[in-house]
């Protein structure tokens, strides 16, 4: 690590400043560097950024967690066995967690800054400048600044809550007492993960959401999921508005309405799941002349690059494709593009997402809306995961997959699968849009069977034939 508290010039001059020490930070600071640059890494908080500390890390072992107490629960799908699990000390669970969260960030994040000798570590607030960025009081000189700030848990503007003490995805996860009682609002895929990770460990959980869960995904997918929550024991109300949020009793409590009608609902805690915010305060965006987007992202065209010359920025801070890979990838794009001269172009024309809720759900592509919006005549194949040999042997048929094809030329559009191992089965699909295959080709290809990625053939054979009729491996 470096310390630039001494003057400008023993600071000296960069090719590149990156402003964010996360995940984005460090492969822009990386990939600039092995480009040959001498390279400026400006972190503030904790280094590694949301993912490792309070994001994917922490959320995705405690939801593993608790998918091992379901799944001894849940045993007796199988004839002839019963089992039972329970949480008999949630400050040890916690503390696991805690454990693994600071095991990745010194491996890898604060390990590897010394591999990388032309990479200098500084920390701050930092502010861009007319001819560089400045933190701490001091100046750095840069040719080139790629924004890598993140964002922050969003909070939604309802009555009342400035009064009320709420958690948000980062501090839920750092309860020391598992909740007797918790509302989640919001129900997008941090809302869905943290609700199903509650409620399997012991709360009693209600789920409030102004549309429906998931609205991104495919209306079957989030119909699924929501009965799927509900057979677990999870309060489920959509289609809502928030009017007003207070105490009383000693619980927390809120007004909401639904369908004309007014109802309160109280719980011990309250989680707000609403979105992320981009990190742009204290950046010196408009002295700088950047401009942000509607969503309050920095606007960035194509290249990365924002209406500053020299200046780019990546991952969340621009409010798009929020993934920590697509950081990743982002920031690696950028810092080629400001070593090399702008020819790399983003493209998330086949990114991946996944939830991790149990079933998993997962897509790539365009949703049969988004699909007629862009003015395709669509095709659509949905295959029931009871139709999938690995669903019936694992005795969990939970789930469904859908395609969207172009009726004209039958190349694959989108994919959403909702199923227990529907993220390990994703990237087929993700590489079928990449390469522009039709689903005639995807349903000719070898598949192994006894597979939930099987599934993807079986889908893509239902556009032309009833695979209710053939016998294993047929196709």
């Amino acid at each position: 690590m470096s310390d630039c508290s001494i003057s400008k010039d023993e600071c000296g001059h960069y090719d590149v400043a990156v402003i964010g020490a996360g995940s984005a930070g460090f492969s822009a600071a990386i990939t600039a560097a092995g480009e040959g640059a001498k390279v400026a890494l400006i972190g503030y908080g904790m280094i590694g950024g949301t993912c490792v500390n309070v994001g994917c890390v922490p959320s995705k072992t405690m939801i593993r967690m608790a998918e091992a107490l379901y799944g001894a629960r849940a045993a007796d799908r199988f004839a002839g066995i019963s089992a039972e699990a329970s949480i008999n000390d949630w400050g040890k669970v916690i503390a696991a967690k805690d454990e693994l969260v600071e095991t990745l960030r010194q491996k890898k994040y604060i390990d590897l800054l010394p591999e990388y000798k032309n990479v200098s570590y500084f920390e701050g607030a930092a502010r861009i400048t007319d001819t560089g960025v400045e933190f701490n009081g001091i100046e750095i000189s840069a040719d080139k600044i790629i924004v890598a700030t993140g964002s922050s848990p969003g909070i939604p503007d309802i009555p009342g809550l400035a009064t009320i003490p709420y958690l948000t995805s980062t501090t839920a996860l750092e309860l020391n007492v598992l909740p007797r009682s918790i509302m989640i609002l919001g129900g997008g895929y941090i809302g869905c993960e943290l609700a199903q990770m509650f409620a399997r460990a012991g709360s009693e959980v209600t789920l409030l959401t102004r549309s429906r869960l998931l609205p991104e995904a495919e209306p079957e997918i989030s119909d699924a999921v929501t009965g799927f929550f509900e057979d677990e024991g999870i309060t489920v109300l959509t289609g809502l508005a928030y009017r007003e949020i207070g105490k009383a009793d000693g619980m927390i409590s809120l007004e909401i309405e639904q369908g004309g009608k007014s109802e309160i609902i109280s719980a011990d805690h309250l989680l707000l799941t609403t979105g992320r915010t981009p990190n742009t305060n204290g950046l010196g965006l408009a002295e700088a002349s950047i401009e942000l987007s509607a969503n309050g992202g920095i606007s960035v065209d194509g290249h990365l690059r924002t209406t500053k010359r020299g200046v780019y920025a990546v991952g969340d801070v621009t409010g798009r494709d929020q993934f920590v890979y697509m950081a990743a990838y982002g920031a690696k794009l950028a810092a080629l593009n400001a070593m090399n001269g702008d020819s790399l172009e983003y493209d998330n024309t086949a990114m991946p997402w996944v939830v991790f809720t149990d079933p998993q759900i997962a897509g790539v592509g365009l949703s049969e809306e988004m699909a007629k919006s862009a003015g395709f005549d669509t095709k659509i194949s949905v295959l029931p995961l009871d139709q999938l040999p690995r669903a019936l042997a694992a005795r969990d048929t939970r789930g469904l997959i859908k395609l969207v094809a172009d009726a004209k030329t039958d190349r694959l559009l989108g994919a959403q699968i909702i199923a227990p191992e529907g993220s390990d089965s994703i990237q087929t699909a993700t590489l079928a849009i990449k390469h522009g295959m039709t689903t005639k080709a995807l349903g000719e290809t070898i598949f192994p069977y006894l597979t939930t990625v099987e599934g993807l053939k079986l889908a893509a054979q239902s556009f032309g034939k009833d695979v209710t009729k053939l016998s294993c491996c047929a196709g």
